[in-house]
């Protein structure tokens, strides 16, 4: 019998070998791994639905699983593919169009007035406040933004302000002043291209004074008292001598149109009224109760006209109208039609313009109309 030999060189102990352990035990032990294996496999491939069954009524608060079956081709690597619709959005769209950064305007540019412009909106258009292209623009205008007419041609500044015309006694400093600016508003200008040591300004040059303002030269028709009018002459012949009756207004006001929005200027320092959208022989309403003193042409750019003094304090105007459909000395009820929508007078398309008037003086529309 051989030995076994430890590191020490003395022989090991040996233990007595079984056969039944060392060669049926492991057979029959990988037999029995193998048959549940097959098994388990047969289960899967052929009993899914009966398997998730079984599980939920085990645990009836958990959900049906379904186990998907398995075909041979689901076990190969996979393959990995975008929609159409995905690739797409992974690419950059190209834009030839390169953007340019915006570029403040240095110069006078000039504009042609085109149907239904007004100083607001073309003031909007070149984002600048509307008394900006009206003063750069007094001898077309004369500070009256009605006077706008088809097809001139108005001076559009760089920049809000003052657009001055340099007189022979003018100076930095007096136009200044007139301004409310600082010299060097005007000096440190650099479109205005002067030499800030020694300002040379020749007559008739213009020079822009950035953020100057000044005060407006206001048109407006007069307010028409009831009774004995003055107004005839001055403004037309549609002024009577009224008296001291008729209806009165109620205090409250309604929209004189049917379009509740603008067509033209809102209620600014330059223009005391709202210009409201109406076509063409839209009805124009009394927007409350009272006495007409005045209806029919009006000067002043005004076209055919009509104001109604409402006995509190109050008058309303309603101008540029095709016709009137009112006499002076009539009582009118809020709602009444007093005219038709128009264009006449000045005026690039068709408005009414709406003032409204408190003992003698201009207050917004927009606060008193429902």
């Amino acid at each position: 019998m051989s030995s076994t030999l430890t590191s020490k060189g003395k022989p090991a102990q040996q233990t007595a070998r079984n056969p039944f352990l060392e060669t049926w035990l492991p057979a029959v032990t990988w037999g029995v791994a193998g048959a549940l294996g097959v098994f388990l496999a047969l289960i899967l491939i052929f009993k899914p639905a009966d398997v998730a069954k079984e599980m939920a009524a085990c645990n009836p608060a958990s959900a049906p699983i379904m186990i998907p079956t398995l075909e041979p081709s689901d076990v190969s690597m996979p393959v990995l593919a975008m929609p159409a619709q995905a690739v797409d959005s992974l690419q950059r769209e190209l834009n030839p169009n390169t953007v340019i950064a915006y570029k403040p305007r240095r110069e006078v540019v000039e504009y042609e007035v085109q149907m239904r412009d007004s100083i607001f909106s073309i003031a909007n258009m070149f984002k600048l406040k509307p008394e900006t292209i009206l003063w750069a623009n007094y001898e077309l205008l004369d500070d009256n933004p009605d006077m706008i007419e088809l097809g001139i041609v108005l001076k559009i500044p760089p920049t809000d302000g003052v657009y001055h015309e340099w007189q022979e006694s003018d100076t930095i400093e007096k136009v200044a002043d007139e301004y409310e600016v600082d010299s060097e508003a005007i000096l440190l200008y650099s479109p205005n291209r002067l030499d800030i040591t020694n300002p040379v300004i020749k007559e008739g040059q213009f020079v822009m004074v950035p953020g100057g303002q000044r005060e407006f030269r206001q048109w407006v028709m007069p307010t028409i008292p009831r009774g004995a009018s003055g107004t005839t002459s001055v403004l037309g012949n549609g002024g009577c001598d009224t008296g001291e009756g008729g209806a009165y207004g109620s205090g409250t006001f309604i929209f004189p149109t049917r379009e509740h929005r603008l067509s033209g200027n809102d209620y600014w320092d330059g223009h005391l009224a709202l210009d409201l959208a109406v076509g063409i022989g839209d009805p124009i309403l009394a927007s409350d109760s009272g006495l007409v003193v005045y209806s029919g042409w009006a000067s002043g750019g005004y076209g055919y006209t009509v104001v109604i003094d409402h006995g509190n304090g109050y008058q309303t105007l309603y101008a540029h109208n095709s016709k009137t459909a009112v006499s002076c000395g009539q009582s009118v009820n809020q709602g009444n039609v007093i005219a038709f929508g128009g264009s006449t007078g000045n005026s690039t398309g068709p408005h009414l313009h709406f003032e409204v008037r408190y003992l003698g003086g201009f207050i917004n529309p927009w606060y008193v109309l429902n």
